[in-house]
């Protein structure tokens, strides 16, 4: 009868016992992520390779895309103290909302936050912990057909007017010539945070404020304001198709990418898309700051986004979760995720990176609108701001929809946002 030598009885048990004790110490996390562009398909391949560099074991969630639904479903497994996701994928607006249900960072990223923008770095910290991790940064673009501009001899527009008067000459030239579908401008007009993001430009860009000054101060009702949200009003039916009024990312970017649109309000990762092989506009593409406000006081504004990564403090393995997202939030991951997805990165270096901008050449040409997009007034509102964002985006839709003069809209979201604040105290 055969026997196994002592020596390789031995070494069989002690790989056995090896593999037994790292399986026991094996975790599995869930991450939540995004669906817009290649965000879940980027989301799956780094939690991959984190998972066989580490030996865990990675779920990935996936939410919804509509930011509200999104907020909605967080705010309702924390609020149950659910350990059904480990880690959030939040919106730049949620830390003040969300943060008391999430763990610090700050002894995991062990100095690492400096490398990312201290703006978002300050955003992210609530009670002087660090509760989400910056992951990628976001603020509107003007994305335009370069060949209808120059086929009919366009500037680039600088203010919003402009704008108008160019995709109207457009519109109609392209319809002439056989294309019924043609529309000079497609953005995200449906009543939801987008509206919020794009209303929030249009104000701003006229001089009228940003609804909640730093001060806690009310200052949406005012004539500048007005003026630019019946300026938007004025481009639906007439540039804009009327089905804008329930257009979201996604809405936009299909009009725009099946090229029957001139112009298109969006965010940065639109690009990749609109550069894939299979795009029926590839190659005739670009990419500016939006419009300014008409009159002495125009500017170019874009609002600020960008999402972020936290660990909830209800989850069983907080560690492994926030060692995910060191790896997630890294310049390595960043720059693959700038590269592939145009996802644009947190940390100043990357913007000089030669592949980063290669892949995205908007990237360096328009860093200074990422660097100075303009906030919405989450910090300030704190655990109110979801419905001073409600409040302001249903108000402009009433405008857009033609159900309401901004005149008469503004003074009564006023008041709405007075009671909300109780008199301006918002904490």
């Amino acid at each position: 009868m055969n026997t196994i030598p002592r020596a390789a009885a031995l070494a069989a048990f002690a790989l056995v016992a090896s593999l037994a004790a790292a399986q026991a110490q094996a975790a599995s996390v869930k991450i939540s992520c995004g669906a817009i562009g290649y965000e879940l398909e980027l989301c799956k391949s780094a939690a991959d390779a984190w998972a066989k560099k580490t030996g865990n074991e990675v779920q990935v969630v996936a939410t919804p895309a509509d930011s509200n639904e999104r907020l909605a479903l967080y705010q309702q497994i924390l609020g149950s103290q659910s350990d059904k996701i480990d880690i959030f994928q939040i919106d730049v607006v949620w830390p003040g909302l969300l943060g008391t249900h999430m763990i610090d960072l700050t002894p995991y990223a062990k100095g690492t936050q400096s490398q990312h923008f201290e703006s978002i770095v300050a955003n992210n910290t609530v009670g002087g912990k660090l509760v989400a991790m910056p992951w990628f940064t976001d603020a509107g673009l003007l994305y335009y057909r370069k060949d209808l501009l120059e086929k009919y001899k366009q500037p680039l527009p600088a203010t919003w007017d402009d704008l108008a008067k160019s995709a109207k000459l457009i519109q109609e030239g392209e319809r002439k010539a056989g294309n019924d579908r043609m529309w000079g401008y497609v953005f995200q007009g449906r009543a939801y945070e987008g509206l919020s993001c794009n209303a929030l430009e249009w104000l701003v860009s006229f001089g009228g404020g940003s609804v909640v000054e730093p001060s806690g101060k009310i200052s949406v009702n005012n004539p500048r304001a007005a003026e630019a949200l019946q300026t938007a009003a004025s481009w639906v039916g007439t540039i804009s198709p009327s089905a804008v009024l329930n257009y979201a990312e996604e809405e936009s970017r299909g009009v725009f990418q099946a090229g029957n649109s001139v112009y298109m309000r969006n965010w940065p990762y639109a690009w990749a898309l609109s550069q894939a092989a299979d795009s029926t506009i590839k190659g005739k593409v670009g990419i500016t700051v939006l419009p300014k406000g008409n009159g002495a006081n125009g500017r170019s504004a874009a609002t600020l986004g960008g999402h972020q990564l936290a660990v909830s403090k209800y989850s069983k393995n907080p560690a492994i979760a926030a060692d995910l997202v060191m790896y997630m939030t890294s310049a390595e991951v960043q720059k693959e995720r700038a590269i592939k997805g145009s996802f644009n990165p947190t940390m100043p270096a990357l913007y000089k990176d030669p592949e980063v901008l290669k892949a995205n050449p908007f990237m360096g040409e328009l860093y200074g609108t990422f660097a100075s997009a303009a906030a919405r007034p989450a910090t300030v509102t704190a655990s109110h701001y979801n419905q001073v964002s409600n409040a302001f985006w249903n108000s402009a839709h009433e405008v857009l929809a033609g159900q309401a003069k901004a005149t008469a809209a503004l003074p009564q979201l006023e008041t709405s946002l007075g009671r909300t604040s109780r008199g301006g105290k918002w904490n």
